[in-house]
């Protein structure tokens, strides 16, 4: 996993949930069951901006190359 580096910007779970175009239900969860990385800062939970980038990269699925045989035509 990649380290959380001094200067990056630690992002709030709204700021986060914007990011990934999901609802802030979906990042807590995320945090709950430790799928994610975050900072604890007293009550206050932040996500680092590489954490989440590194979770957006690891998540992105590749489109299948090539054509396959008789996909969509009628015999």
């Amino acid at each position: 996993m990649k380290e959380v580096t001094t200067n990056d910007r630690l992002l709030t779970v709204e700021e986060a949930a914007e990011r990934l175009g999901t609802g802030v239900r979906f990042i807590r969860r995320l945090i709950a069951e430790r799928r994610i990385r975050y900072v604890k800062l007293g009550k206050h939970v932040r996500i680092a901006d590489s954490v989440l980038a590194a979770y957006i990269a690891e998540r992105t699925v590749e489109p299948v190359r090539g054509r396959r045989a008789g996909y969509g035509l009628v015999v």
